[in-house]
């Protein structure tokens, strides 16, 4: 699922623990909410061709939604068609969180068969923001997370009981040393391999994670640090109309990575690249943030 944003720009509240979000030219409201469209429309008709289901929903205009482009952040789905509802750290995002946007996911064809909504921990504070907070391993039940003011502890322990995960947690610093906002960024987990800017985790905690993914059979793809502020790590791994994979990124990411990087990953899966870089510009986020798997 995909959100077609109707009011996207730079948001304020949410810049304030995402420093991946530029205010530069932001008072350009009209023409970088256009531009945002015209990436979207691109996004998911490359996504289509190359045999990726995707259900594209438009966003309303009211409430205002700068961050409505990124609905993996309030809402999971699982395969037995439940789904999850999250508590999210601003006010302008809780807007999102919409039964509509479930009743037309319905309408469509998805099985939703109930409904499990943990977004009552905004009352105390605690927040969790779906699978941006936590980069699942599906295959081993393992929910690696890195904590910040968006990812709460107490909360991620509820994901994983009602899930029947087990956390892998630990702490991801930008360069200016402050909490990385969502564990999506850091690393992308596929079936076969997971991509991770392991500089970013405290040398400790690095060893223990590092061993998590190799003990579960994860090739390992390194990035740098300046690469995942390309956004090398907000990636994601999809089955196309064919049952291939496709990892999915965006064209900075893809332009970031070297040629053995590249290598690597194409000797798993097919790489596509999405050009989006007013979204990632002024919302901080990328391709993985606007793709809400299905099941």
């Amino acid at each position: 699922m995909m959100m077609r944003p109707k009011h996207f720009g730079f948001d304020p509240a949410t810049a304030s623990s995402n420093s991946f979000q530029s205010e530069e030219g932001a008072e350009q409201r009209a023409m970088i909410e256009g531009l945002a469209q015209i990436e979207f429309d691109a996004a998911v008709a490359k996504l289509k061709a190359e045999g990726i289901d995707i259900i594209a929903l438009n966003d309303t205009d009211s409430p205002e939604k700068p961050n409505a482009v990124f609905p993996n952040n309030w809402v999971s789905f699982h395969e037995d068609g439940m789904v999850l509802l999250y508590p999210m750290l601003t006010e302008s995002r809780r807007v999102e969180r919409r039964q509509e946007v479930l009743d037309e996911l319905e309408a469509q064809g998805v099985e939703i068969t109930r409904i499990i909504d943990i977004s009552h921990y905004e009352n105390e504070g605690k927040f969790l923001e779906s699978t941006g907070s936590v980069v699942l391993d599906y295959g081993n039940k393992l929910a690696y997370a890195c904590l910040s003011s968006r990812t709460h502890i107490e909360v991620l322990e509820k994901f994983c009981e009602i899930l029947d995960y087990e956390p892998v947690v630990f702490e991801s610093m930008n360069i200016e040393g402050q909490a990385i906002y969502h564990t999506n960024v850091v690393m992308c987990i596929a079936d076969q391999y997971a991509v991770i800017c392991s500089e970013s985790i405290p040398q400790t905690q690095r060893v223990e994670v590092l061993a998590a993914l190799k003990n579960t059979g994860h090739g390992l793809v390194e990035i740098t640090m300046e690469q995942m502020y390309n956004f090398a790590g907000n990636m994601l791994e999809v089955m196309n109309d064919k049952g291939q994979s496709v990892l999915v990124m965006s064209e900075s990411a893809m332009k970031s990575l070297t040629i053995d990087q590249k290598e690597t990953l194409s000797s798993y899966s097919k790489l596509v690249a999405v050009a989006i870089p007013t979204i990632e510009k002024f919302g901080g986020g990328s391709v993985r943030c606007m793709m809400c798997k299905l099941s």
